[in-house]
């Protein structure tokens, strides 16, 4: 039988209630005989009431303290779901994330992982117990101190099991059921979208899909893990991230599909188990865009009159790397009469404090006038393979976003992606615009948020 890994969030986790549900889903598998490993995030807002206790005892706790404190959370998750499900009769034992062998480096609170050994994890396989494992942690390899790997850490948990122990498919559970063509919190009428490439996951991802992390896509698309989105609170059959579309995977505890075959699949009742009843055909191409992504996390840094000569745009984002910001689009208009031009990037929203600091540091030095900030942008991007053998559909986004009198202030394109950057009052407007003029709106709704946070 397969191996199957599978994450659930904490929305899934967040109650006693819940991980008694997903204990039944893990027993399904498991008695079907399949070899199942889980990874768990902590409980509900677990780890965000554990960031605000520690700021109310400290303005700034200590890196190594914090990660210490976080992966608590995990392991009560971890703990409370291996009870349930021996007390299922289905055996079950409980590891942490070093116990797991994920080796990460020493970056307290965004560890990158660099091996995993799960001896543990196999052992506890091949005897016939299904392993629960503690997301979002890992230990040093050269401190040995516990870390935490971030924002989305479970998901990439998860993922790097998954490569490790050759898994037939890494089933990603949340409380929506799988990825939709946009928000379905601001797009009532998005769809599902059954089957979708790992290159067009990461343009969401990137750009602000919450569904699946990116580290998580990438480490999928590079070790070749089929990812599989689903809902811990229905049956449907969610989305599949995958290029392999000859490839077979476990999409129930007694049923195995080819990827290919996916994109003809879909279940009508959100509360039954997966169906293959309905065989609707999808058409004979892929869409021209697959979904609509928005992102309000960034600010816009511009840095004013600098001189047009060689070498200053260069030392300006050398001081912004120095900080450790994440620079996402850059724009520098034309030399001016007095030969200055302005350079404006955008960066996430909590790094733009320090891109400052240290900019205003070197001002003299590289003789620009002042910096500008603004949190007050969101970015709205539309995301399809298709776009590449599709002309128009750049006058199609703005187009809409005219009509809808939204003003456009950067653009930012790839392959398959353009970006524009807009004011974040009119964020949610610019996205239900674009959504519908690029024929997504489903005729009927087709999007349940069961848990209320999409992770």
């Amino acid at each position: 039988m397969s191996l199957v890994v599978q994450k659930y969030g904490g929305s899934s986790v967040a109650d006693a209630a819940g991980i008694l549900r997903v204990a039944d889903r893990i027993a399904r598998y498991a008695r079907e005989g399949h070899r199942v490993v889980v990874v768990v995030s902590a409980m509900g807002d677990t780890t965000d009431d554990l960031i605000d206790l520690a700021h109310e005892v400290t303005s700034a706790p200590p890196p190594r303290e914090l990660d210490m404190l976080l992966t608590a959370g995990e392991r009560i998750s971890m703990a409370v779901l291996s009870m349930a499900l021996n007390a299922r009769g289905v055996s079950a034992q409980a590891y942490t994330g070093s116990q797991a062998g994920l080796i990460t480096d020493a970056s307290h609170g965004r560890a990158q992982i660099l091996q995993v050994t799960p001896g543990r994890i196999e052992e506890a396989v091949t005897g016939g117990h299904v392993a629960i494992v503690a997301g979002f942690q890992g230990v040093s390899r050269s401190s040995k101190e516990i870390t935490t790997l971030g924002r989305g850490g479970s998901d990439t948990t998860a993922v790097a099991l998954a490569a490790a122990l050759g898994a037939d498919v890494c089933e990603i559970y949340t409380d929506v059921d799988g990825v939709f063509t946009a928000d379905p919190r601001i797009v009532g009428p998005a769809r599902r979208v059954a089957l979708i490439s790992c290159e067009e996951m990461l343009e969401l991802a990137a750009n602000g899909a919450k569904v699946l992390m990116g580290r998580s896509v990438e480490y999928a698309r590079r070790h070749g893990v089929p990812l599989h989105v689903r809902s811990s609170f229905s049956g449907r059959l969610g989305t599949l991230v995958s290029d392999e579309p000859d490839r077979e995977i476990p999409v129930d505890p007694d049923l195995t599909l080819r990827i290919g075959d996916f994109p003809r699949l879909d279940a009508s009742d959100p509360h039954k188990e997966t169906s293959v009843e309905d065989h609707s055909d999808p058409g004979l191409e892929a869409p021209i865009i697959s979904g609509v992504a928005h992102d309000r996390s960034e600010g816009k840094l511009t840095v004013v009159e600098v001189p047009d000569t060689p070498g200053k745009a260069a030392r300006i984002f050398d001081v912004v790397a120095s900080t450790g910001a994440n620079i996402d689009m850059i724009v520098q208009n034309t030399s001016t009469v007095d030969d200055t031009v302005a350079i404006s990037l955008t960066l996430p929203d909590e790094q733009a404090p320090a891109a400052i600091a240290a900019l205003e540091a070197v001002q003299a030095e590289i003789g620009f006038t002042e910096v500008r900030y603004t949190s007050e942008i969101g970015k709205v991007s539309v995301v399809g393979a298709g776009m590449r053998s599709t002309p128009g559909v750049s006058a199609t986004l703005f187009r809409a976003l005219g009509e809808a009198g939204i003003n456009i202030d950067m653009i930012s394109t790839s392959e398959i992606r353009i970006s524009v950057v807009t004011e974040k009052a009119r964020l949610d407007d610019a996205v239900r615009a674009v959504h519908t003029a690029f024929g997504l709106d489903a005729a009927q709704t087709e999007a349940v948020v069961y848990g209320g946070t999409g992770r």
